[in-house]
């Protein structure tokens, strides 16, 4: 979701930009960048930091928030070929289950307690990049579905692990940490576009079904 689907931005930016703690954000992303914290560690700072964040509130960020063109058509084209879609973001799951309006069939995020926080976090439903594996594996599992029938997408570091872990693979807007490893890459603003690259990947004998990220 972030970086790919959220164009140049993440969640936690657009959430941090509505709430005025963009200072207190960066701050945490760039020590997340240096490698001084983990994920875990990441989602109980914001979870001390915006205890008191409410539905309505993540709802005027999501809507303010730039997305890519397109999304809604591309889902509901994945539906009517009777194929599935997925995003699986570490981002939190009160901003990214948003996603499900757009025609999304699954969205898997880390886990927080209901909002305004007055529930502790739970460490252990907060994603790592190596879950977006697990879960993709679990989502091709339970549709009896091959690597080769399933479409990566990604722009970043976190979806490193799963573009080596599957065949077709598109990199979206994305950094070097996915150069020589997309099978395909796109840039632009345009869901669309890279959906129509992706369908490429897929030949009639394996466009079985395709959970995306």
């Amino acid at each position: 979701m972030d970086g790919t689907l959220l164009a140049g931005s993440t969640a936690n930016l657009e959430l941090a930009r509505h709430l005025g703690t963009l200072p207190q954000l960066q701050d945490l992303e760039a020590r997340f960048a240096a490698g001084h914290i983990d994920t875990r560690a990441f989602s109980a700072a914001i979870h001390r930091l915006w205890h008191d964040l409410t539905p309505d509130a993540v709802a005027t960020a999501y809507t303010a928030a730039t997305w890519l063109t397109g999304i809604p058509e591309v889902c509901a084209d994945i539906r009517a070929r009777g194929e599935h879609s997925a995003v699986i973001t570490m981002s939190p799951d009160f901003f990214a289950h948003h996603l499900l309006d757009l025609g999304f069939d699954h969205v898997l995020a880390s886990r927080f307690p209901p909002l305004p926080f007055t529930a502790p976090l739970d460490p252990a439903g907060i994603l790592t990049p190596d879950d977006k594996i697990r879960l993709t594996e679990e989502l091709r599992t339970a549709y009896g579905l091959t690597r080769h029938q399933c479409v990566a997408y990604g722009d970043s570091m976190s979806d490193a692990p799963l573009f080596r872990h599957l065949t077709h693979t598109v990199a979206v807007n994305a950094d070097h940490h996915l150069t020589g490893i997309a099978a395909l890459e796109y840039t632009g603003d345009d869901l669309t576009h890279a959906y129509h690259l992706a369908r490429t990947l897929l030949t009639p004998a394996t466009a079985d079904a395709q959970p995306s990220t």
